[in-house]
């Protein structure tokens, strides 16, 4: 490797001058193309980053380190016999978050409760992703079964965000967001049931899209759900990167019902109109950072061209216990029913406290479960009023920026605090899991103690390219931070220092 990537005690940067470089997956995929590296250089690059990177961050549950680099390996052949793997970013390494197969590695979902056991196959994501051209070298971090926004768990312990080690980089797809932010990959796995995608973007300073509902196969598991909730995706860290994802996953798999998304390249002509959404649930603060920021990204739209006005947190307090009410139901299933659900060997007896608390809650509230789901589907009823007004609604993705590790899940705490704080936390992103629209984070602004702020947009069902003609637009206009910069701001600053003194 040439250069050293900084890891100091706060800051995780693997971004140097080796075969990665420090640019994003469409870069580098053309790079590659190009023959300015080898697809077997791109790999080890990303492995040692890894290896190193991971001490910090605990990002990774497993590897197939071997495997990626005889993949790399045959992609160096086919391309010098011009017989080229198919797919826009063939050869780029990826990590695949631990909820979902990857055959020969196992899936334990975060969880002591799950047998250790290599899957049989595929998911069906896992192979939409690999038909991309990803190059899948392991397995993220994710909280025991994707319940908190916060990766934080008794089986891997915390996985820290790469701004500042001391922060969580959010959940539940926080070790994807993790590894790239660092730089050890230009894109990840996520998947999204609450917003798992949108949060771990927002807290590490990345773009996030939950995509309409079935726009790609749908996540493992969740066919048969009452409401499916469940949406699959990646995270990036430009928004040409997501927008070529989404493009080639359509090729893979190609939703009838929903009208073609295509390769978005570029902002939209089209001025919209914004809902800038003020308040919150009953009893939930917005930290003044992130309102600031809300309060200047609707600026910045107006400054565009576009028509900003502010709505009205537009649902009832009482949503916020028919979440609970429905997300209790689902891990009800899992605790109970782990071993059908999840796979033989399932041990109900190791779950952590915040999962059997939820199973308890909801046997105590069976009866409520009716009326919760009602109330939870009439919510795609008031969004489409909203959207008959407004193309876009725009929202904190998060009430504050990344909280420190052991605050949202402090086992000290009784199971019905840490439920509380998760409330207070994300209390804007599981809307689009239940109503099925598209919401994509962005990183637009920065907290008072440098960390990323995340702001979210959504539109009605099936206008993805909506959002990312925004995002282009958004990204164009305002410089997104990157920790390579910020380590470079601060050798600079220091060198001042070091002059002037």
């Amino acid at each position: 490797m040439n250069g050293k990537p900084a890891m100091n005690d706060f800051i995780v940067n693997s971004m140097t001058n080796d075969a990665m470089g420090n640019g994003d997956a469409t870069e580098l995929a053309k790079r590659i193309s190009d023959k300015e590296v080898s697809s077997a250089e791109v790999v080890d690059a990303a492995i040692t980053r890894a290896e190193l990177a991971n001490q910090k961050l605990n990002a990774i549950v497993s590897s197939s380190f071997d495997l990626a680099c005889e993949k790399a390996r045959q992609h160096v052949k086919s391309t010098e016999t011009n017989n080229t793997n198919k797919g826009a970013f063939a050869a780029i390494p990826t990590f695949v978050k631990d909820n979902t197969d990857v055959k020969g590695l196992p899936t334990l979902f975060g969880s002591r409760a799950v047998a250790n056991r290599p899957a049989k196959g595929n998911a069906e994501f896992t192979d939409q992703m690999l038909s991309t051209g990803l190059t899948i070298i392991g397995k993220s971090t994710l909280p025991e079964f994707g319940i908190p926004p916060t990766t934080e768990s008794l089986a891997h312990g915390a996985t820290c965000n790469p701004w500042n080690i001391n922060h969580s980089s959010g959940g539940s797809s926080g070790g994807s967001a993790a590894l790239v932010a660092a730089g050890v990959v230009p894109i990840a796995h996520g998947n999204d049931g609450g917003g798992s995608i949108r949060i771990p973007a927002a807290c590490c300073g990345l773009v996030g899209l939950k995509p309409t509902r079935n726009r790609l196969v749908n996540m493992q598991g969740t066919d048969n759900l009452p409401i499916n909730v469940g949406h699959e995706g990646v995270i990036t860290r430009s928004v040409r990167d997501t927008a070529l994802f989404m493009a080639e996953a359509e090729k893979h798999f190609r939703n009838n019902k929903l009208v073609e998304l295509g390769h978005v390249q570029s902002p939209g002509k089209k001025r919209l109109r914004i809902g800038l959404i003020t308040g919150a649930l009953k009893g939930i603060s917005v930290q003044n950072d992130v309102q600031r920021t809300l309060n200047e990204t609707g600026l910045l739209c107006e400054n565009l061209g576009h028509r900003v006005e502010e709505v009205a947190f537009p649902f009832e307090d009482q949503i916020a216990d028919d979440f609970i009410t429905y997300y209790s139901f689902l891990f009800f299933s899992i605790h109970r029913f782990g071993k059908f659900v999840i796979g033989p060997g399932f041990d109900s007896s190791k779950v952590e406290k915040l999962c059997a608390h939820l199973s308890r809650n909801f046997v105590g509230n069976i009866g409520k479960l009716p009326f919760a789901m009602r109330r939870l589907k009439n919510t795609i009823n008031i969004t489409r009023q909203l959207h008959k007004h407004y193309d876009v609604l725009l929202c904190p993705t998060l009430s504050s920026a990344a909280p420190k590790n052991n605050y949202l899940l402090n086992q000290a705490l009784p199971a019905s605090a840490m439920v509380n704080n998760m409330t207070n936390f994300a209390p804007f992103a599981a809307l689009q899991n239940i109503t099925g629209e598209p919401a994509i984070s962005l990183p637009m602004g920065t907290s008072d103690n440098q960390l990323p702020i995340g702001m979210q947009f959504s539109a009605s069902y099936g206008e993805d390219k909506i959002l990312l003609e925004l995002a282009y637009e958004l990204e164009e206009a305002k410089a997104w931070k990157h920790i390579h910069e910020q380590v470079a701001k601060k050798k600079t600053r220091k060198t001042t220092q070091k002059s002037i003194a």
